[in-house]
């Protein structure tokens, strides 16, 4: 009998493997654009659980372990921005990325008013892309950040969650 995947409210006794498993889920993000030094791979300890504090982070658990993780928070604009989503690899193209998705928008709309969410995603993360497109999300911006890099922003309507879910 199989396991199933549950999500959660991260929890300090998180931190450490939430921070492996982002280490593991951004290697390809680093190879892909010749970057081993962005955030999500050079982010310490101490800086993950003082954003456990400060946002809203929810991990998808498998047993004990840590197999999935999404961050999101609501700006003084009412934007819900979404952040670092990050599935184990071997847990991929299940659907548990999108379920981390619905879940960390279902809960920064109880917070309060949400005019609409975004995220962002490297350019040539194509993977990243068709799971926010699947998602509802629309491409509302590009901003070139290096001369390998370039973030592509996606927004989505608080309308489109809500009809989803009634």
């Amino acid at each position: 009998m199989g396991m199933s995947v549950i999500i959660s409210v991260a929890t300090e006794q998180d931190a450490e493997q939430i921070l492996k498993l982002q280490y593991l889920g951004y290697q390809g993000e680093a190879e892909l654009y010749g970057d081993w030094g962005i955030e999500p791979l050079t982010q310490t300890l101490d800086s993950l659980r003082t954003e456990l504090g400060e946002r809203h982070v929810l991990v998808a658990r498998l047993g004990d372990e840590v197999v999935g993780t999404v961050r999101g928070r609501v700006d003084e604009d009412g934007v819900g921005r979404i952040g670092r989503l990050v599935v184990h690899p071997r847990m991929q193209r299940h659907g548990l990325g999108g379920r981390l998705l619905d879940a960390i928008e279902g809960r920064l709309l109880a917070e309060g008013d949400v005019a609409y969410f975004r995220l962002f995603t490297g350019h040539r993360s194509l993977g990243n892309l068709r799971l926010y497109a699947r998602q509802g999300y629309r491409q509302t911006g590009v901003e070139a950040v290096g001369g390998e890099l370039s973030f592509i922003t996606l927004e989505k309507s608080v309308q489109s969650v809500l009809a989803a879910t009634a």
